[in-house]
């Protein structure tokens, strides 16, 4: 196998930490269950990057957001996210080609790029950048253009099956990950 391509959110990095989680509906002066409910339902459109950060935060907190309370918030989206886990950073360390497919819109893909544990995962093919996003066929087809690689030249590595079966309809090789003991037969 010629790559291994790693999803980011609950694969490189941990889970995003209730309380980070909880302290962005503070932040939004909302309840756990609305601001979570608000911030997935449109997360999919801003992953793509069809939406500005305040047209995604207006949608999901049901409320026009002014420019303070949005920089606020997409600070805390991106600290929410930047908890590496370390057992699969450990695995992916072992790899010689690795590369990043995440759908994270622009502003916390420049978040992730900051982040000094993802310098040795290049390339990086974010959907908010590629207007495309994961679990449609085009985004697989356009990393593997970007990768200069075949289908079977690629082992897809992410924590949604929906996505992981996608990928493999492409020719990729897929896993499906729930935690990094899944990826030792990668190093071996």
């Amino acid at each position: 196998m010629t790559w291994v391509l790693f999803d980011y959110g609950n694969v490189l990095s941990l889970p995003q930490p209730k309380a980070d989680v909880e302290t962005m509906a503070a932040a939004a002066g909302t309840d756990l269950d609305s601001f979570e409910h608000g911030y997935w339902k449109h997360r999919l459109e801003f992953d793509k990057g069809t939406l500005t950060p305040r047209e995604y935060w207006s949608l999901a907190l049901g409320r026009d957001v002014g420019d303070e309370e949005v920089a606020r918030l997409v600070e805390l989206d991106i600290a929410s996210w930047t908890h590496p886990n370390r057992a699969t950073l450990a695995v992916m360390d072992r790899l010689p080609r690795v590369a990043l497919l995440s759908n994270a819109p622009d502003c916390i893909a420049e978040g992730i790029d900051g982040l000094p544990w993802m310098t040795p995962v290049e390339p990086r093919f974010y959907s908010g950048r590629m207007g495309l996003s994961k679990p449609d066929p085009e985004i697989y087809l356009a990393v593997l253009d970007g990768l200069g690689a075949a289908p079977g030249e690629v082992t897809f590595v992410d924590d949604r099956l929906v996505n992981v079966e996608a990928a493999e309809r492409v020719g990729l090789v897929g896993v499906h990950f729930r935690e990094a003991a899944d990826l030792a037969y990668l190093v071996n």
